[in-house]
């Protein structure tokens, strides 16, 4: 009985030390998950340069590398990008471990301090970290205060709902629905949100369109948003959809927009008919123009030959071919070859010289 009781205990035990002799291993692994930013001073003026360091990121990343102004790392960028001296900004990828290192030049904000170095990710799912930086010489006023009433924070993952239609594949313009549930996590009710709604193509700064949200949101209860999104008519690439409210970015979602290759199919048929069409109406115009020949009686015409054949009379007989005699134009009626005898030379016929023929004169 006291077997029994013991054998779970050693369980227990086994699991515990088991517990802290993996705590070391795990934590730093876990630790590495979140992106770090480090830099290698905190103060500089503008002409100066820093080197900034990364750990912690998602390998082969697209990393930007800006110095923003009214930002604390607890807040994040307050005023968004238009916050930063986007001029003087750095693109950097991460190694195969997601780490990077990149040199930065110091450039004041246009906003005045306090500042950070702020890094996001450029593609991908969406990921930052900031760190405490102060430009030498550069004006330093307090952030603005945080709105004391309602406050929205996105709940669930952003997506993207809608496809393409026939229209798309010849040039429309793409649309969706971009479609995320929020929260009000602050102490009043919110009515009528606005949201901006900006899309991106590849790495360029987002174009950002207000679009307001009919309804009315009370403390701590949720909402489901949907939101319109459209592409000029054409588009296609990459793109990436972003949600900002109150001058925060909440969100941001891919957009992969395949070409519109019915576009291409009309410009090859264009390059095909058009020439065939011209050529045709140029053949039309040449008929129509080229001077015509004359008809009627005054065609020349070739002498027609005939061949006349004697005619024969009905009453003559018609000698059968074995008798019938042919003069040959070649020859004369006197030197007709038929009434000639045997053509052969001529020879003595006496007995006596067979052969040899007799000459004129000779006994």
């Amino acid at each position: 009985m006291r077997g029994k009781v013991r054998f779970p205990v050693l369980v227990a035990v086994l699991v515990a030390v088991l517990a802290l002799l993996l705590a070391p291993l795990v934590s730093p692994a876990a630790a590495a998950e979140k992106p770090a930013v480090k830099l290698s001073k905190s103060q500089a003026g503008t002409g100066g340069s820093i080197t900034v360091t990364g750990s912690g990121w998602r390998e082969r990343a697209l990393l930007m590398i800006l110095i923003c102004g009214q930002s604390v790392p607890s807040r994040g960028v307050v005023g968004g990008t238009n916050s930063c001296a986007n001029a003087d900004g750095r693109a950097v990828t991460t190694d195969g471990e997601g780490r990077f290192e990149r040199k930065l030049p110091v450039a004041e904000p246009p906003v005045p301090c306090p500042c950070v170095v702020h890094v996001a990710t450029v593609t991908g799912a969406k990921a930052e970290a900031d760190a405490i930086f102060q430009v030498a010489g550069h004006a330093v006023e307090p952030l603005p205060a945080e709105a004391a009433g309602g406050r929205l924070s996105v709940l669930t993952d952003t997506r993207l709902d809608g496809s393409s239609g026939l229209l798309t594949w010849f040039g429309a313009a793409p649309t969706r629905t971009l479609v995320f549930t929020v929260g009000n996590v602050g102490t009043s009710t919110i009515k009528n949100p606005v949201f901006q709604v900006g899309t991106a193509h590849g790495v360029f700064a987002p174009e950002w369109q207000d679009q307001q949200w009919r309804g009315t949101v009370e403390p701590g209860r949720k909402a489901r948003i949907e939101l319109p999104v459209e592409l000029s008519g054409g588009a296609h690439g990459d793109y990436t959809v972003s949600l900002k409210y109150g001058g925060k970015v909440l969100a941001e979602q891919p957009w992969g927009v395949g070409r519109p290759w019915g576009v291409t199919l009309f410009w090859v048929l264009v390059c095909l008919v058009v020439p065939a069409a011209v050529f045709r109406v140029g053949m039309a115009v040449v008929d129509r123009v080229r001077p015509r020949r004359s008809t009627g009686r005054a065609r020349l015409r070739m002498p027609e030959l005939t061949l006349r054949l004697p005619k024969l009379n009905p009453s003559e007989d018609v000698p059968s071919p074995a008798t019938s005699t042919t003069t040959l134009p070649w020859f004369t009626p006197d030197s007709d070859p038929g009434t000639a005898g045997p053509l052969s030379a001529p020879h003595d016929d006496s007995p006596t010289s067979p052969t040899t023929p007799t000459r004129k004169g000779q006994t």
